[in-house]
């Protein structure tokens, strides 16, 4: 079975991921106690994920514990650096590297973001599911989680859910 890669984010209903400044308050809008948005059941199907340094990063900053010893985490960026534990920071062709990642025997692939990692993925048609949780907000501005100039690419509706604050997550998967 080849690995599938996921993109997994949740988005403004306008289509934000943060604001302009990297500001993500506003998804504390749908924080419930014990709901997760099926988060957990979806990262045990997952061993490997992807991510822009810039997010990496910010998530650094935050002081967000983030990284799991039970996962592979590959870091996109352009400046080299050396491998942190099971860290490690990808500089190479992209295409190749998901491609070879694929191929590889394990569980799914998710990319963490952020926008510029999913849209790369995308002009490169590597992305073959995607769960989109929609905070009910109307941002307005920031920092689009689909930029312009993309392929199109038609999907199939795999399912809708809706919480109790309001989000709506969608899953659709690449035809």
């Amino acid at each position: 079975m080849t690995r599938k890669v996921f993109v997994y984010i949740a988005a403004s209903l306008d289509g934000y991921i943060a604001k302009h400044d990297d500001d993500l308050t506003f998804l504390s809008l749908v924080e419930q106690e014990g709901e997760d948005y099926g988060y957990a059941e979806f990262i045990d199907t997952i061993d490997t994920v992807i991510i822009g340094r810039k997010t990496y990063d910010k998530v650094q900053a935050m002081g967000i514990e983030y990284l799991r010893a039970d996962k592979e985490y590959h870091i996109v960026t352009r400046t080299p650096r050396a491998q942190e534990g099971n860290v490690r920071f990808h500089t190479g062709d992209l295409k190749a590297f998901i491609e070879e990642l694929k191929q590889k025997e394990g569980k799914h692939i998710f990319v963490d973001g952020g926008a510029e990692v999913v849209n790369q993925l995308m002009q490169l048609d590597l992305i073959d599911e995607y769960i989109v949780s929609l905070i009910p907000i109307l941002l307005g501005d920031g920092i689009r989680l689909f930029k312009d100039g993309r392929p199109e690419q038609n999907l199939t509706f795999v399912s809708s859910k809706s919480f109790e604050k309001g989000l709506v997550q969608l899953h659709y998967t690449r035809r």
